[in-house]
């Protein structure tokens, strides 16, 4: 077969093969084509692994085994179900040959050109290097089957593939058995029929970039003096003295203010974890390296990080955010997509994201919170992850409230004194280096991180949504500013759970005139502050609600 036409109408996704094997020359010809596919940069991110045990290829049979069952119960519709039962989807065991194809993510580690725009072009290249492969066998008489569907977690360490190394799926190689009447084998067996023609369509209008601005503006409706005064004579009036259980008092006023009630309930709790990778931990700014970020997302979602714990103990929902995390989780998660890109670009010397990426974020977030919202939750607590998080959070408290680099940096994951100065260094190089406008949106644009504009964008849509939202440490507060300079009123509805063990956040709290419930000497993260508070909340709730009133008890007052 030479001519181009025919060898690309006869390539097939093959899932039937002979017992043949396949020629070290055939596999090497084809991988050879697979190298000559274009090349991001010029990165050659693509790596190649060959599959012969057959002790490897039953336990990627059975990881298929495993999903094809959850696959199949995708569909309500039965006659569907079993048409998919009769597919052939694989010949894992069948094929003589394994390959996996997989891209490497730490070539990002380095300045590519080519990943600005999207890092996802290392993956658009191991894909372009496999199509080549699948070409190059259908000219040699050979062919190819992609098996995607397995849990990619599990099949990685099955494999033995290090962190960085992801695969696109296993690809099962050998000469085809048949040549499903020239069509493709799932339109042979009627599951759907490929279209004849490309869509092809011109765009002959420009359409504006820019996002549509969450509304911030609505300032929050002011009580009437009869309610706080109402309100304010029922605490006074407990079977205590007045002002004696302190910032409970305090709290159960605003919470009965928000919901503009006498008698207010918490619905619902729920607290929401945002994570995303910064580009600027690329410079050693943290004790850990970035995949710590997506290894605390699997650890949630396994239920075993702290947040978890504290959640399952005081009966509050917890949804967790990959507003930017550089891996791709797979797609059956409970994870909340909102992923905007796979981490941010250095703000060491250009722009962390794009305006448009800015924007996104808050739309995002905005969209996040009005979902719980509309599930009945009018309580929302706010926590983050992402390895460089503190460096971002720095940064942007400097340059927001005017303050010094050194009087906003913290030790973060815990860095040593030798680390934390040259944390400082670097963050003071950054700001030095930025010469935009000196605006909220310019200074979100160089320096923000997608999950600290995705709480921002969150807790002016709690505002909007009339929730009372908590605010975890010292990164959430920083979410909070960003907010707050949007919209002051929002700080009606904020509760800020604990001050916590990064130095800088008792100054912010003090720059936005609040104070916090707890003090514990936490530097965690993750919305732990939020989840350790709500007993205080309940408990505020609960005394403005059930507490007896000197006249309903008979105590004499003084």
């Amino acid at each position: 077969m030479t001519n181009l036409d025919e060898i690309i109408k006869s390539r097939r996704d093959t899932r039937h093969f002979t017992n043949d094997a396949v020629p070290d020359a055939v596999i090497e010809k084809a991988l050879q084509a697979g190298h000559w596919a274009p090349s991001v940069g010029l990165t050659e991110a693509t790596r190649y692994y060959l599959i012969k045990s057959a002790e490897i290829k039953k336990a990627v049979k059975d990881l298929f085994l495993e999903y094809d069952k959850k696959a199949a119960a995708c569909t309500d519709d039965e006659l569907q179900k079993v048409q998919y039962k009769n597919l052939k989807l694989e010949a894992i065991e069948e094929a003589p040959l394994g390959l996996v194809i997989c891209y490497d993510r730490s070539v990002l580690n380095h300045f590519t050109i080519g990943t600005v725009g999207s890092n996802e072009a290392i993956k658009f290249s191991a894909v372009c290097a496999a199509q080549n492969i699948w070409l190059s066998l259908t000219e040699q008489g050979y062919s190819m089957g992609w098996v995607s569907i397995l849990n990619y977690y599990q099949f990685k360490k099955i494999l033995g593939l290090p962190e960085h190394v992801e695969p696109l799926g296993y690809f099962c190689v050998g000469k085809p058995a048949t040549n499903y009447d020239n069509q493709p084998m799932l339109q042979q067996l009627n599951w759907k029929q490929k279209s004849e023609v490309p869509f092809v369509s011109e765009i002959t209008e420009l359409h504006s970039a820019a996002e549509k601005q969450i509304e911030t503006n609505t300032i929050h409706p002011d009580a009437t003096d009869f309610f706080l005064k109402s309100l304010q004579h029922k605490i006074d009036q407990k079977t205590k003295p007045i002002g004696s259980l302190g910032v409970l008092e305090k709290i159960a006023k605003q919470i009965a203010t928000v919901f503009q009630t006498l008698e207010p309930k918490i619905n619902q709790p729920h607290i929401v974890v945002f994570a995303a990778d910064h580009g600027i931990a690329q410079h050693g700014v943290s004790a850990y390296p970035q995949d710590v970020t997506r290894q605390m997302l699997t650890n949630f979602l396994e239920g075993g990080a702290a947040i978890n714990v504290f959640c399952k103990q005081n009966k509050i929902a917890l949804s967790v955010v990959d507003a930017g995390v550089n891996y791709d989780f797979p797609s059956n998660t409970s994870l909340i997509s909102a992923k905007i890109d796979k981490g941010t670009h250095s703000f060491l010397s250009s722009p962390a994201m794009s305006k448009t990426q800015m924007e996104l974020c808050f739309t995002k977030g905005s969209e996040i919170v009005a979902t719980i919202a509309k599930q009945g939750s009018n309580c929302i607590g706010f926590g983050e992850m992402g390895i460089g998080n503190t460096a971002t959070a720095s940064v942007l408290m400097s340059v927001l409230c005017n303050f010094s680099i050194e009087d906003c940096v913290g030790r973060g994951t815990g860095v040593n004194d030798e680390k934390l100065q040259f944390k400082i260094d670097i963050l003071r190089k950054a700001i030095e280096n930025y010469h935009g406008e000196k605006d909220l949106e310019s200074y979100l644009v160089y320096f923000g991180g997608f999950e600290i504009l995705q709480m921002a964008g969150g807790m002016l849509e709690a505002y909007q949504q009339n929730m009372i939202f908590l605010v975890d440490g010292f990164i959430c507060s920083v979410a909070f500013l960003i907010a707050f300079k949007k919209n002051p009123a929002i700080i009606n509805n904020a509760i800020f759970s604990h001050q916590s063990a990064e130095k800088a956040h008792k100054k912010l709290l003090d720059y936005l005139g609040v104070s916090a419930v707890l003090q514990l000497d936490l530097r965690l993260g993750e919305g732990t502050g939020c989840a350790l508070v709500f007993p205080i909340i309940e408990s505020a709730v609960a005394f403005l609600n059930d507490m007896a009133s000197f006249e309903s008890a008979g105590v004499s007052e003084k």
